[in-house]
């Protein structure tokens, strides 16, 4: 097979601007909008970089989920191919219909708006707590460990029925989950470690369930689901429900905090928090890319022709700043009218906890932002550690005064 040409993967990269995807992904989407590139591991792949063609392939029931080797595709291959939670019992997004449908339907109930919108009051007090922490505390504080990273922590544990005092370890393991430089040897003892711990949980659920989604499960589809099926459920919610929103917060603060006229807006104007939150989702897009997917037969997008068997990968970040979707699509702004974004993915891999990460923070940022109306950095955005060769993107701390 011929050489592919290099083009930089979905990350930022160290020394980027810290907000926005490389700068190669605007050419591509003008000149190369379906590109072939080779990833780490040396396999080969198309890059999909526009907005239209990356609903079309998400949406597409010809690109599979579960036929794709997997993130182990975009590691530097050093010996032994490293395990992945997508392949394992359980994970939604390592599936395809009907398996899919079968587990997603069993889980869809928890996460509808409806359900969502009835936890308001127990997440506003989530949200209350850990701010009086942080004012009892007094600045300077690290805004990711006082904040961003534990409210949406004890939201998904309380959700799953987790316990919160494992969080440390918890939050450990995702974090090193989702670090593309570690070697297979690191990741395999990672993973050990995260289905050991679930595996743990589970038995005690099948014990004796609880009131969490864990127990609902077993009470309700203990004899539809294998222990292996709620393993890979439970990590998969553990690790999604509390990373992506943690590093939504984490990043969207500081976002804010280098537009001051738009935080002001958000927090003054409560009429503005809705969409607010989904140009901050749009304008981020902290996950990099939606999952590496195969086609099962030759398709083609935007005139190329993808082969059957040959990896595809969305690039989530430049399809949202795709002039397709909307006007000026490199400028943060909340008044923009909310856009059909991929944020979230799209298609019935769309995230499931979308309606719980909205809420998280639509309660969270304006929140934080009343409560402490002159918030400002308190270090440099130079000197802030960003989260770089990770599956999600965000800041690491966040060094915060008022």
């Amino acid at each position: 097979m011929a050489e592919a040409p290099a083009v930089p993967l979905p990350y930022r990269r160290d020394g980027s601007p810290p907000f926005d995807p490389a700068d190669e992904f605007r050419r591509l989407r003008a000149e190369q909008p379906v590109t072939r590139l080779t990833l780490p591991s040396g396999a080969y792949a198309w890059i999909i970089t526009g907005y239209e063609d990356a609903r079309e392939v998400l949406s597409d029931p010809r690109f599979s989920n579960s036929r794709a080797t997997h993130q182990s595709l975009l590691r530097v291959p050093s010996g032994a191919e490293p395990p992945s939670l997508v392949r394992q019992p359980g994970t939604l997004i390592g599936y395809d219909p009907p398996e899919h449908t079968r587990l997603r339907r069993m889980l869809t109930g928890e996460f509808t708006a409806k359900r969502i919108n009835r936890l308001r009051p127990w997440l506003e007090e989530i949200v209350t707590q850990h701010l009086d922490e942080m004012e009892r505390a007094g600045p300077p504080v690290d805004l990711v460990q006082a904040f961003a990273l534990p409210v949406p922590s004890l939201v998904i544990c309380e959700l799953l029925g987790v316990p919160y005092r494992d969080r440390a370890d918890f939050q450990r393991r995702s974090s090193m989950a989702l670090d593309l430089t570690l070697s297979p040897e690191e990741m395999r003892a990672v993973f050990v470690e995260m289905f050991g711990y679930m595996a743990e949980l589970v038995a005690g659920q099948r014990r004796d369930p609880g009131d969490g989604m864990l127990g609902m499960l077993v009470r309700e589809r203990g004899d539809e689901l294998s222990d292996a099926e709620l393993i890979g459920i439970g990590n998969l919610l553990l690790l999604a429900g509390h990373e992506t929103t943690a590093n939504m917060l984490g990043l969207g603060t500081l976002l804010l905090l280098r537009h001051p006229g738009q935080m002001a807006m958000l927090r003054d104007d409560p009429d503005v928090v809705e969409q607010a939150v989904e140009e901050l989702l749009r304008y981020l897009s902290i996950v990099h890319f939606g999952q590496i997917r195969t086609a099962t037969e030759d398709v083609t997008v935007s005139g190329q022709l993808i082969k059957a068997d040959e990896h595809v990968i969305v690039s989530l970040p430049s399809a949202n700043r795709d002039n397709a979707l909307c006007d000026d699509p490199d400028r943060f702004d909340i008044a923009r009218v909310p856009t059909a974004h991929v944020a979230f993915g799209h298609g019935i891999h769309h995230c499931l906890g979308a309606p719980l990460a909205r809420m998280e923070m639509r309660i969270a940022y304006p929140a934080l932002l009343r409560r402490f109306p002159g918030l400002r950095q308190a270090v440099p955005v130079e000197e802030v550690p960003f989260r770089s060769m990770m599956s999600v993107h965000g800041v690491r701390e966040l060094p915060v005064t008022w």
